[in-house]
């Protein structure tokens, strides 16, 4: 799905416009291994990406501030973008931190059915309760921290458009709390632009939903692995 409504601003907006990327590419994305919390780099790719989507946001309506994961992959697709919108501070939250996937961590997707069946399992299962072993998180762990999150970041900057850099699995949380009875969400690609209003009540919308246009033609779409249920 991809979601675009044009976008009109006015001084006594009573929402926040918060504008939520996800990182840039990594090599892990392209060899199909589980991140979750490990901490992986952008390729070069994905650092291309993500001057793709800086130059993007840098010519539409003025951001206010600039929020992050603190992986480096959020955070350094959020540094790129800080800099092309006027040489903004990066604030990193660990709430905006992907899905902690335990011991799936680390391996690629294809094995670790075989190498972790218990994580496995429990990576698969569709109840929303379920905890990864190895430390990990079920579903409602990362919904619960990862909307209070952006809940707190749009009760402090209501009248204001602000940009955060997240992951796939975060992203989808999101969106089932501004959705919470469309359609799950299958894909979401790497540095892709969905833009939520955040008004008071904690009436949350969508105005802009995988939104990649900026990286039309430039040879930067990666098919990129993550984003959907194999997140991380």
């Amino acid at each position: 799905m991809n979601i675009s409504i044009d976008i009109k601003f006015s001084d006594d907006r009573d929402y926040a416009e918060i504008v939520v990327v996800r990182h840039g590419e990594t090599s892990w994305n392209a060899e199909r291994k589980i991140q979750g919390h490990l901490d992986v780099e952008l390729n070069d790719a994905g650092r291309q990406q993500a001057v793709r989507v800086a130059e993007r946001l840098s010519k539409e309506p003025k951001i206010s501030y600039v929020y992050s994961s603190d992986l480096k992959r959020a955070f350094e697709t959020a540094q790129i973008i800080a800099s092309k919108c006027g040489n903004l501070e990066v604030l990193t939250d660990r709430d905006l931190r992907e899905r902690h996937l335990g011991d799936m961590q680390g391996l690629v997707y294809q094995e670790a059915s075989k190498l972790r069946p218990e994580a496995y399992k429990a990576f698969s299962s569709n109840r929303t309760d379920v905890d990864i072993p190895g430390g990990g998180e079920s579903l409602d762990k990362l919904y619960d921290r990862c909307t209070s999150a952006l809940q707190r970041i749009g009760d402090k900057h209501r009248g204001e458009r602000v940009v955060v850099v997240s992951h796939g699995g975060t992203i989808r949380s999101l969106y089932e709390r501004a959705c919470p009875s469309a359609r799950k969400v299958e894909k979401i690609l790497n540095t892709s632009v969905n833009v939520f209003r955040l008004y008071d009540g904690d009436k949350w919308t969508i105005q802009v939903w995988g939104d990649v246009s900026h990286l039309d033609q430039t040879g930067f779409l990666q098919s990129g692995f993550g984003g959907d249920r194999t997140s991380g």
